[in-house]
């Protein structure tokens, strides 16, 4: 007897995205929420009154007394009146590419991905409040960007190789280019949706608004008798799980709250061999960071990390990160903060937010593939996948009804 087994869904959507002569593309884009910092928002809001960020970050409006999530839902409703935001006529998925200033891209599509549990976790995640992301859905009815979905089905971005020009265009400020073409020939989103869909998809980023888009669902259902819609679906950036599509940084760990006398190094002594490698300069730190190093960096020096021969063999994981975390187990008052950018890291520990900084090495494509194959998760905040889509290029706004 042949057992059934969960298979993701894709569907594609009507798009709403700018009109290029109400807003250029340029000014209104802007990245997902998640990395951007107070000083950025006011930047992107200023550039623009139609930037994004006025949607994906909202404010209060002070004045009339509006919370920020019914202000970003009016605002939405209000471009829509305006034309500044359009509806595709018809249906598509939008294959997405973004390059990098080195002339590297990541190439995938934006489409509805159905909820269920064929898609996959892809790393442990940490705790922090939902209820942000649900209040902003809840308001607006929308999928304001993407999360991000690895497809383990090979020759995938074959499929759906756009052809000729790009819909839409835009630069954003780290230099990166992004292009989204419109792809809304019935056959061929079939296909592309049947490719996608036979083998299983693993959430790189955006775990958080993919729970929330759960629970979205089940909040839905609980009131309409359980009827299916499009609230079943999240908008989600699938991309193949291949070397040549993906971007992979490391997360830095900045460690703070050790106790006066903590012997760091002891710590991590049963894992690692431990070389000083000089002061905590930064030209001593930007040498280990650009010659790979796994490193440790204090006020009172910096140290190449190297695993022991047998350390992954003992720890039970082929991730460095893994270590890390098994050793700092010893430490339980130790508090952990997290960063992509070394000099972030470096700055905290300048000013005595972090005691010490572990730098990270990057996981490999072929790490990601293997754990995603068993279906296990790697520790949190083990992977930042680069560049991010910008919340802007397109959005997915909910009808809000029930199927037939």
């Amino acid at each position: 007897m042949c057992q059934s087994v969960p298979v993701p869904t894709i569907e594609p959507f009507s798009g709403v995205r700018y009109d290029p002569a109400a807003a250029p593309l340029d000014q209104v884009i802007a990245p997902p929420y998640d990395v951007v910092g107070s000083a950025h928002r006011d930047l992107l809001a200023h550039r623009s009154p139609w930037n994004a960020i006025h949607l994906e970050l909202p404010e209060a409006d002070l004045r009339s007394g509006r919370d920020r999530y019914v202000a970003a839902a009016e605002l939405l409703d209000d471009w829509l009146e305006r034309g500044v935001l359009l509806t595709d006529r018809r249906p598509a998925l939008y294959p997405y590419r973004m390059t990098l200033p080195d002339r590297t891209s990541t190439m995938g599509f934006v489409g509805a991905l159905g909820i269920g549990d064929d898609v996959l976790p892809h790393e442990e995640t940490m705790p922090k409040p939902r209820s942000d992301r649900l209040d902003l859905l809840r308001a607006t009815g929308a999928n304001l960007s993407p999360i991000w979905g690895l497809s383990l089905a090979k020759g995938l971005s074959d499929i759906f190789a756009p052809e000729g020009a790009p819909s839409a265009e835009a630069y954003d400020d780290d230099g990166v280019h992004h292009e989204l073409w419109v792809l809304d020939d019935p056959d061929r989103v079939r296909r592309v949706a049947e490719a996608a869909g036979s083998a299983p998809i693993v959430i790189a980023d955006g775990h958080h608004r993919y729970e929330t888009a759960r629970t979205y669902r089940s909040e839905v259902r609980s009131v309409n008798g359980d009827r299916p819609g499009d609230y079943d679906a999240v908008m989600a950036f699938i991309v193949e799980l291949a070397p040549e599509q993906l971007h992979v940084r490391a997360i830095h760990r900045m460690i703070a709250g050790l106790p006066e006398g903590t012997d760091l190094l002891g710590l991590l002594d049963p894992y690692f061999d431990a070389v000083h490698a000089g002061t905590a300069s930064d030209r001593v730190v930007a040498a280990l960071e650009s010659s790979g190093a796994l490193a440790l960096v204090t006020p009172d020096g910096s140290w190449m990390l190297n695993p022991l021969p047998d350390a992954f063999s003992r720890a039970g994981t082929d991730l460095e990160a893994g270590l890390i975390d098994l050793a700092l187990r010893a430490a339980p008052e130790a508090s952990l903060s997290y960063t992509a950018e070394r000099p972030e890291a470096m700055e905290a520990l300048t000013t005595g937010d972090a005691q010490a900084v572990l730098l990270l090495r990057p996981v490999s494509v072929d790490q990601i593939s293997a754990w995603a194959g068993s279906r296990r998760r790697m520790p949190a905040k083990t992977t930042y996948f680069t560049p991010k889509p910008r919340t802007g290029m397109v959005i997915r706004v909910l009808s809000g009804e029930a199927e037939a």
